[in-house]
Parts: structure tokens; sequence; C-alpha cells
């Protein structure tokens, strides 16, 4: 019994002691950036730290400019923005100094990878729970033969559904009423609602699943199947989701509303709504990009906005991102991810950046305008417009002002199969207090015998 027990405490505390580990690893690896230079540069190590701050700074003004303007003002800034670099390795070059900087970049990268996989949050902080569920016995599927460039005929997944017992609509003729189908087939005894198409319909079916609190499975047979990454689910082979009708779990999910209408994903509003609203964007979606971001950031097109997020008032957003739940920002690469869908909450994002002083501010943290994180049970949006466009799930709608989003916690069970590719574990914040305080704590003691 004393044996097992102090196996146990192994188990939990190797974890702890490889955290422990990277942390001092990170710190090191910073501590050896800072040297690097001031060995191998001597006096200029100070001269080589400002002139890359400068030429970062330049390359991120430079970079607003060229979307703030056009012709050949626009190219110009292109030019800096690709030349300042370009001259900083010259000179770097020149000074026989090219090296250091790579190398304490290189240590720094490696710092930060370090730094992430410590503070990583406990995985019980980014697994979703599930718990065993039986087989449906009178699914019912609605699958988009065009969603995906053709996914649904490419992987036969109308074929594998019907011979694992599933009803399957077809979606092959326009403006197909896809809830209707929904309550139609609920009507008619269905216990399992599932889609293989975009987030757009999931979402619809995915409300009418909460509705009649029956199972919702998602078949990542879109473009791009956002919800069905933060599921854990293969977005390569949409077809390993139909396993779910014969060995799935399930879990509870969160289902966003926007004045009464679901996103599994999020809304937006300001820019990016403004662009994919445009009715070229569908055919020239860079040059339309290009053609309208000059007016709009610099609030000549596009209605303003006024959000208000739990109290919290975010006046004139360029852009205002709400999604169902919040987006992690960890790093860079976990940007467009949620690890967890169960939290309760809506995300916000709100943007506003107005000039090229602002935007070099976000880079020194010296902004807190510039880009606005936070959550809420709900967010209202209102204009001095009568309607705004919104992308909801990348579907672009005009809604009239003012726009209440809101969150149902746990309304939707989604049915997942048993073995599936699974998320990818967030990494943690980039915070030295935590890191260190973390690399120069002491392990506690192995619990007595029979304590």
């Amino acid at each position: 019994m004393p044996r097992h027990a102090r196996g146990g405490h192994r188990a939990v505390a190797d974890p702890l002691r490889d955290r422990r580990w990277l942390a001092r690893i990170a710190l090191a690896l910073a501590a050896l950036a800072a040297v690097v230079p001031v060995a191998a540069a001597g006096s200029r190590s100070l001269w080589l730290l400002l002139l890359t701050a400068a030429t970062c700074a330049v390359v991120l003004a430079a970079g607003f400019w060229s979307l703030q303007q056009r012709g050949p003002r626009r190219w110009l800034a292109v030019a800096v923005a690709l030349g300042a670099p370009a001259a900083l390795v010259v000179l770097l070059v020149a000074e026989g100094l090219l090296w250091v900087v790579v190398v304490a970049v290189g240590l720094l990268a490696a710092a930060a990878a370090a730094a992430g996989a410590a503070l990583r949050p406990h995985r019980a902080a980014w697994e979703l729970p599930v718990v065993p569920a039986a087989a449906p016995q009178r699914p019912f599927l609605v699958m988009n033969p065009r969603s995906g460039g053709g996914k649904v005929d490419r992987f036969s997944l109308r074929q594998r559904a019907e011979a694992l017992g599933a009803e399957v609509a077809l979606l092959d003729r326009p403006h197909t009423d896809v809830q209707q189908l929904a309550r139609d087939a609920l009507a008619r005894g269905a216990d399992l609602l599932g889609v293989a198409g975009g987030d757009g319909t999931q979402a619809l079916v995915a409300q009418v699943a909460a509705e009649h609190d029956v199972p919702f499975l998602v078949i990542s047979a879109g473009t791009r199947n956002h919800f069905a990454l933060d599921l854990g689910l293969d977005r390569d082979d949409p077809s390993r989701c139909l396993a779910a009708l014969r060995d799935g779990v399930e879990a509870r999910i969160d289902l966003g509303e926007i004045n009464g209408r679901p996103f599994v994903n999020n809304t937006s509003f300001g820019a990016y709504a403004e662009i994919v609203d445009d009715p070229a964007y569908r055919d020239d979606k860079r040059g339309t990009t290009l053609r309208t971001l000059p007016d709009l950031l610099g609030g000549r097109r596009g209605a303003r906005l006024v959000g208000e997020a739990d109290g919290l008032v975010l006046d004139g957003p360029q852009a205002l991102l709400v999604s169902n739940d919040p987006y992690e920002d960890g790093d860079l690469t976990a940007m467009g991810r949620r690890a967890r869908l169960d939290r309760g909450t809506l995300g916000v994002i709100a943007v506003h950046v107005a000039s090229a002083r602002e935007a070099v501010g976000l880079l020194r943290g010296a902004s807190r305008r510039g880009v606005v994180r936070t959550q809420a049970r709900e967010v209202v949006v209102r204009s001095d417009a009568p309607t705004v466009p919104v992308g909801i799930d990348g579907e672009s709608v005009h809604l009239t002002t003012p726009i209440r989003c809101t969150i149902r916690p746990g309304a939707l069970r989604v049915r997942l199969p048993r073995e599936r590719p699974g998320i990818r574990p967030p990494r943690g914040r980039l915070q030295w207090g935590p890191l260190w305080e973390l690399a120069t704590t002491r392990a506690p003691e192995p619990p007595a015998p029979g304590a």
C-alpha cells in the first residue's frame, strides 16, 4: 500500500518538476539572449538594440500606412516596410553583427517556447469533459454537396452515413429551410441531428437541436471547419466524424445568439463585415480588401459603432469580434482557437488603430485603446445607422440596431467520435513573474506514508 501511494505522488509531482525545469531553461535562454549581444558587440550592443527596435517600429508604421493609403503612397509605404529590414541586414553584415542578431533572436524564440510550455494551463482547464453516449437509433443528417469543394461526394459521406442507419437530406436546391428540415425529422422520431457543411448551416441546425435537447453531430465537410477544429475533430477526413454514430461520447457546449440567430464561432462588426458585404468581395477578395481598407481605417466609410460588454463601453471600434467562448491569446498560433466551448461567456475583441503612431504603440504595449480583450455574458452593439452589416460564422447579413449578442451556456449536446485528434493544448501566456516563481519554488515534500 505505501508503495502505491509513493508511486501516485511521483505521477502527480513529475509534471510539476518538468514545468519547473522548463521555466528554468526559459529564464536561462532569455538571459543568454541578453548576454550574447553584450559579449559580442560590447559597447555597440545598445546601438544594436535601439537600431533593431527602430526598424521594427518603422516596419509596423509603414505597414499600417500601406493599408491606409492608395496609389503611389501605398507603394512607397510598402517599399519602406520592405526596405527598412533589408537596410538593417546590410548594415549588420557590414559591421559583422548579423550573426549576433540571429543567435539572440533564436535564443529568445527558444525561451518563449519553453516558457509557453512551462506556463501551459492544467489539462482540466482546456480539455472538454465528455460522458459515454448510447448510439442513436434514428439519426438525421443534413449534407451540403457543394460545401468544402464537394467533400460530401469526395468522401462518400452520404453512402457511409446511410450504411450506419442515418437518414440523409441533401441540400441540392437553393434557399432550403434547413431548420424546418430538422424540425420535420424530429417530428418523425429522429433522436440525433447532424450537419455536413459550413459553420453557418451547422449553427442553424444546432439551434434546433438545442431547442429540443437532442444530440448534435458535426461533420467537418465545410471549407475551414473552425467549429470542428475547436471540437478536436478530424478536418482532413470528415468521414471519421461519422464514427460517433456507433461509438461516441457526448459533451455539453455553449451556443451564441445574435438577435435570436445562432452562431457557433463568432460574429464580426466593422471593417471585416463591411469588406465581406461588398458585392465584389466574392470574386476579388484581395483587391476588394485593399480598395476598401483606406476608407474604413480613415472613418470615411462604415457606420460608427459603440459596443457595451457587461457595462464596459467600447467606443468607436474599427473592428469588433464577439465569439462563442473566448479565443486563446497565449501565442500567435493560438489566436484562432478556442480551448474550451463550455465556459459560458462570450469572448470580445475590439480594435481601434487610427494612425501609424497608434500602430507602433501596440508594439510597445502603450495603447490600451488599440486592442481590448474581455469577456461578457451580453454584448450590445449600437450605431448611428439603422442597419449594419454583420459577419455571422463567415456569412454576411444586415441586422437592425441595436444588436444584442448573448450566450446560452451548456445549451447544445454535441456528439463526438470516441477516437478523434483532439485539440492542441494551448500554450501559456508569457509572464515573467509567474515564470520566475515557478522556476524558483521548491518542490513539495512527499506525504508521509499513511498520511
